[in-house]
């Protein structure tokens, strides 16, 4: 599903955020992606999600190489990808019907299958219920449950998910996590980048551990990890 192939993210200035990095994850599997603030996680997901473009190698996402896609295309590529910030990225002028709806109206779905869509993947997160209420109203945990649903509206193959839990607390986190491993049990492949050690601890899954923009061997996920973040990871910005 994802194939990272001596990559490398060099920004003007001549700053290397990702150097030589190379992983694969198979469709269907489920990953975190650790490392200390600037390690370069944010950037390697909006590498996949082509939000930023490799300055050397080739990144392979379901058989494409996006080294090839053109800017017309890219629409129909990122309509098979979910994305989930951490700091929600929802607008509180509209419903919560309506922030989950977006994808598919932009899309050119039909009414009725916009309907029955966006009230699936509401349900699927426990928010049915709240279709006809605005965001603001609603708890910081909700508002993540909201940019999860608008994220697997599409039914996307491939789950990106940026410090999902990082403004949560422990019980919320959990519930937040459990909704991504019932993504994965159904076969959406799934990266997450997290600080949250306990859930990863928890959770016997792949690591891809950046350090310094190259990938490393994790010596110890361990509490230390999240001590040298201070909670000032670099968010995905659109």
């Amino acid at each position: 599903m994802i194939i990272f192939d001596q990559v490398t993210k060099r920004y003007r200035g001549g700053n290397e955020a990702l150097s030589n990095v190379n992983f694969h994850l198979q469709a269907g599997e489920m990953a975190f992606l650790t490392g200390h603030s600037g390690a370069g996680k944010s950037t390697l997901l909006k590498l996949i999600a082509l939000i930023e473009r490799s300055s050397t190698g080739n990144i392979i996402i379901g058989g494409k190489n996006l080294n090839k896609v053109g800017r017309h295309t890219l629409p129909y590529l990122r309509r098979n990808m979910g994305i989930i910030f951490q700091d929600y990225q929802l607008l509180y002028d509209r419903t919560v019907f309506d922030n989950v709806a977006l994808p598919l109206i932009i899309g050119g779905f039909s009414s009725r299958e916009v309907s029955k869509r966006v009230r699936a993947a509401l349900d699927k997160v426990g928010l049915l219920r709240f279709e006809k209420k605005y965001p603001i109203t609603l708890s910081g945990g909700e508002q993540q449950r909201i940019s999860i649903a608008r994220a697997v509206v599409n039914k996307p193959a491939l789950l990106l998910a940026d410090e999902p839990t990082g403004n949560l607390d422990p019980e919320l986190s959990l519930e937040i996590m459990d909704l991504f491993l019932e993504f994965n049990q159904v076969g959406v492949t799934v990266l997450i980048a997290t600080h949250d050690i306990s859930l990863i601890n928890k959770l016997n899954k792949s690591i891809i551990h950046l350090e310094h923009g190259k990938v490393c061997a994790p010596k110890q996920i361990s509490s230390d990890l999240k001590m040298l973040d201070d909670n000032h990871d670099e968010r995905m910005d659109v």
